[in-house]
């Protein structure tokens, strides 16, 4: 599983000029699934996020997480994290899961983000042509690769 994790002012999603979901403070992840994705990388990747101390306390330290600063999770699901570019101009996405797979994965990420978040998160729809908007504070932007565990 791939994830790129943006601390976000706000962000949202819209499907067919009709808004989808929304945030204010938050993050923003974008997931990308492969055929090896397991529970054990769901849960891994769930609780690095909800726990990644990237907002900052009462010094300006990023020091504080999502789930302390009460902020909202915004998971867009993005099969082109996987893309390969080593042959050519044209990504490949071979290591990228096909929906029978990838669906049930990114429902159970979405179910255990709750969870470990203690609240509903947004959503994208998987597989559908989404316009993503965001505002990121900072910037900050965190890549994770649960096969690599950083």
């Amino acid at each position: 599983m791939r994830a790129v994790i943006q601390r976000v002012l706000r962000a949202s999603v819209e499907i067919d000029s009709k808004a989808r979901a929304s945030i204010a403070t938050g993050l923003l992840v974008l997931l990308g699934i492969e055929d090896a994705d397991t529970q054990e990388d769901i849960e891994w990747l769930s609780a690095k996020i909800i726990n990644l101390r990237i907002f900052d306390d009462e010094q300006g330290v990023m020091n504080l997480s999502v789930k302390e600063v009460g902020g909202d999770v915004l998971l867009v699901s993005q099969f082109t994290l996987h893309a390969s570019t080593k042959k050519g101009n044209r990504p490949s996405y071979i290591r990228a899961s096909k929906p029978d797979i990838a669906i049930p994965v990114y429902e159970r990420m979405i179910a255990q983000l709750e969870k470990d978040l203690d609240k509903a998160i947004q959503t994208g729809v998987f597989g559908a042509d989404m316009k993503v908007e965001l505002l990121n504070d900072g910037p900050v932007t965190i890549v994770i690769d649960t096969k690599s565990k950083e």
